[in-house]
């Protein structure tokens, strides 16, 4: 393994009321690398990774779990030397004015020395204060996405696992840390590694940054109708099926117009677009994970020819098929 002055350094910042999960999924991300990289059989540098937080002072996470750290924030912001990436988290700490007036000043400093600079959740607030996501695209957690849309020179992508732009990276809460932090050891070391570090923490899979903050079954409400809820439960193993609102009705044992109605009070949406939700994502994995044509897609998520998944994908994404398994298809 190389020295470890030859390591990528990254210095991420805590606080107060950190969310753990926020810290520990990059920590462990950036941690698993380099130990795959020293094995033996790499001849690349890992990372350094530094925790640094006010005063230097040991954080307590929202959990309660006390972190302790390598540096103090204000320190190493004037040390003068420049780092490759800043990584700042999130948690309920940075929705607190206090802990925001003691961040900025710091974490601006350490952005001036950053090749790159990324955030975890709420992180992005933090960024967004200091006036370091001005005319660029961001994410946070869903839940938070109002107040950083507050930022008039901020363009939110509320719907995103993460945002990549140019040298700005942020993601969604909690465990989409664990994808900023694959996807930065990507564009370091390539895609093998970072497969092989998701391997190893045993995360399903590397999910593209495109991918939505929800699956349609959780953006959809839940129906309360035992028979209704039934469907809906239903519905996304059997998607090639015909599934027409009197097919549907027909397995609730309702009629078509009561199958409808309760559907679309319960759940928020009315039968034909959930179906056409559930197929379109469908159709995102499988463009990103499979070298199928676009109507062997379309056959397979129950829509038939490739032109219907063309038009589903225009009014859900804003994109075809093609363009979208061009930017997120995985080797």
């Amino acid at each position: 393994m190389g020295d470890v002055s030859e390591r990528r350094s990254v210095v991420l910042v805590a606080f107060d009321e950190i969310q753990l999960l926020d810290l520990a999924g990059p920590v462990e991300v950036f941690d698993t690398a380099t130990r795959i990289l020293g094995d033996g059989r790499r001849d690349r540098a890992g990372y350094d990774v530094r925790i640094a937080t006010p005063g230097g002072a040991a954080v307590t996470s929202s959990s309660r779990v006390t972190v302790a750290a390598d540096v103090d924030l204000a320190a190493v912001a004037s040390e003068g030397l420049r780092f490759d990436t800043l990584l700042v988290v999130g948690g309920a700490g940075t929705r607190d004015p206090g802990t925001l007036d003691v961040l900025i000043g710091p974490v601006r400093a350490l952005a001036d020395r950053a090749d790159r600079i990324a955030s975890v959740c709420t992180g992005s607030l933090v960024l967004a204060a200091a006036g370091l996501l001005d005319g660029y695209r961001a994410t946070t957690h869903w839940r938070w996405c109002h107040r950083l849309a507050a930022h008039p020179l901020v363009e939110v992508l509320p719907d995103q696992i993460y945002v990549h732009d140019r040298d700005r990276w942020t993601s969604a809460g909690v465990t989409a840390g664990i994808d900023l932090a694959l996807a930065l050891v990507e564009a370091d070391h390539g895609p093998e590694l970072a497969r092989e570090v998701a391997t190893y923490l045993v995360v399903f899979a590397q999910r593209p940054g495109g991918q939505a903050q929800f699956s349609a079954q959780l953006r959809a409400q839940s129906a309360r109708t035992p028979a209704v809820l039934e469907v809906q439960r239903w519905l996304p193993d059997h998607l090639a099926d015909d599934l027409t609102v009197e097919r549907l009705a027909d397995r609730a044992g309702m009629s078509p117009r009561s199958f409808a109605r309760s559907f679309k009070a319960e759940t928020g949406t009315t039968p034909a677009a959930h179906v056409e939700e559930l197929r379109v994502e469908a159709a995102r994995r499988l463009l990103e994970s499979t070298d199928l044509t676009v109507g062997a897609v379309a056959r397979s998520v129950g829509l038939r020819h490739a032109e219907t998944l063309h038009r589903a994908f225009g009014r859900r994404l804003g994109t075809t098929p093609a363009s979208y398994r061009q930017h997120f298809a995985r080797a």
